[in-house]
């Protein structure tokens, strides 16, 4: 089969721990051929989308962990699957890459996620489906809607409906002094919706990444338990990633959210998980394989091939 990926420049990514690479390499090691996309080739030319690719040869290497061929311009139907795996952030020009996907998979071409299902999901907004799982919850951009949450939670955490990486998430205590001027800041006065939620105190044991992969839900985790002093857990900020197996209550979310995303054509998801709660569904390009493989001896990516192989069979 002929894989091809839509990734970020190939001299970005870090190969010891990119969940990309290693689908990448899980791919050839089965025999299939690999190719690497640009998002910004993509392009609606003679009634086909079309865009610039190159073959790689995948090496067990760090630094030096690709060979790619010449480039070339191809329609994308050339392809079994087409895999995004553009990281966000999540601007109009990823939206534009999503319509013209949509239009190359209404001509036939598999591709994975679906380009109207990621962009349908909203990572942060998407777990409003789900009031059941989720915890206490409020989308705003009125500040005294944020406010009187923070004063019936006591303790609430706000961020921005569109960062990643824990980038501008606050913890904010009612009686904290700085609570106005937070709240002004990530509101911009009044001009942009954010998220609140009750604190949950089990962050210190982790915010779990769970994988849902074909509509099943992957045995491990990753647990990312913050640095002292610190309320997020996020690798990018400093935390530290544990690999466990799924709790019951893991189990319950995950195989709760798994059919569902899969029957919308989502085959890889990346839930959040703190505590018994559901915090995020991430769907762009979810992470953590070579982490919790590496922890665990479980092969997420072949978790995953075996997946998109049933998927371009037809069989799922």
């Amino acid at each position: 089969m002929k894989f091809a990926f839509i990734v970020d420049p190939l001299e970005h990514l870090k190969a010891y721990k990119d969940s990309s690479v290693a689908m990448m390499r899980e791919a050839q090691a089965r025999g299939h051929e690999v190719f690497a996309l640009t998002r910004p080739s993509l392009a609606w030319r003679g009634r086909q989308v079309q865009a610039t690719a190159m073959p790689l040869e995948l090496r067990d290497d760090h630094e030096d962990w690709f060979v790619a061929g010449p480039a070339f311009d191809t329609v994308l139907d050339a392809f079994d699957a087409v895999l995004m795996r553009q990281d966000p952030p999540f601007d109009m020009e990823y939206v534009a890459a999503t319509w013209l996907l949509e239009r190359a998979a209404a001509a036939g071409v598999r591709v994975i996620n679906d380009p109207r299902a990621i962009r349908d999901h909203s990572e942060k907004l998407s777990i409003l489906e789900f009031p059941d799982l989720i915890p206490a919850t409020v989308v705003a951009r009125e500040p005294e809607i944020v406010h009187a949450f923070i004063d019936d939670m006591q303790d609430a955490v706000l961020k921005p409906i569109d960062g990643m990486g824990g980038a501008q998430i606050f913890r904010v205590r009612r009686d904290d002094p700085n609570r106005y001027v937070i709240v002004e800041t990530l509101l911009r006065h009044g001009s942009r919706t954010i998220m609140a939620q009750r604190y949950l105190p089990e962050i210190a044991r982790g915010d779990k990444r769970i994988l849902l992969i074909g509509g099943a839900v992957a045995p491990y985790c990753l647990a990312r338990i913050p640095k002292p002093g610190e309320s997020r857990g996020n690798l990018a900020a400093g935390g530290q990633g544990v690999v466990q197996p799924l709790s019951a209550r893991d189990r319950e979310i995950g195989e709760t959210l798994a059919p569902i995303l899969h029957r919308r054509g989502i085959l890889l998801a990346g839930i959040d998980v703190i505590g018994d709660c559901l915090t995020e569904i991430n769907v762009t390009s979810p992470t953590c394989f070579v982490e919790i493989t590496a922890g665990s001896g479980f092969n997420v990516a072949g978790m995953f091939l075996d997946a998109l192989e049933k998927c371009v069979r037809g069989e799922g």
